[in-house]
């Protein structure tokens, strides 16, 4: 048994791999394919496509900047929204491809599924005024930022 879990399935034991000790696993199943699909209807190509949508966030003086690879999708089937005033959401869905019976498959590693991610932004950030462009792939999201408030500075005459 592993003390690692995998989400991708059987684990193998193997004399070479450090991790890869026979001690108990108190999550033995727990995240198996199998598991996650009867926990949450689900599979582990689901949960692949959730997590390899794959973001940079910048932040320059003036904004923040988020680029997310997102190759193969077209700007409508990929969703930017703003929630509870401080949260930003990119989400979509890449369809799968059609299957005919004919077909015989070698090799299957492109995600299909939903994805989602969810971006908690500091209190100068100006939701409101959110803007996101597509090209070539590459979700461009920029958020600007409300100028920093300068403390009001009051020169004091001393007396005496």
């Amino acid at each position: 048994m592993s003390l690692v879990p995998s989400l991708f399935g059987e684990r193998r034991s193997n004399v070479f791999n450090p991790f890869s000790l026979d001690a108990w696993d108190p999550f033995e199943g727990f995240f198996t394919p199998s598991a996650l699909a009867n926990a949450s209807g689900s599979t582990a190509r689901d949960i692949a496509a959730f997590t390899n949508a794959r973001v940079d966030w910048k932040e320059t003086p003036e904004t923040h900047v988020f680029k997310a690879d997102l190759p193969g999708l077209k700007k409508e089937e990929v969703k930017v929204e703003v929630e509870d005033k401080n949260i930003l959401q990119i989400s979509g869905e890449r369809s799968k491809e059609n299957e005919e019976k004919n077909d015989k498959w070698h090799r299957v590693e492109r995600a299909s599924g939903k994805f989602m991610r969810r971006f908690k932004l500091p209190e100068n950030a100006k939701m409101e005024e959110v803007k996101a462009t597509m090209e070539n792939g590459v979700l461009t999201i920029t958020v600007p930022k409300a100028p920093e408030k300068k403390p009001e500075v009051k020169s004091i005459d001393i007396s005496g």
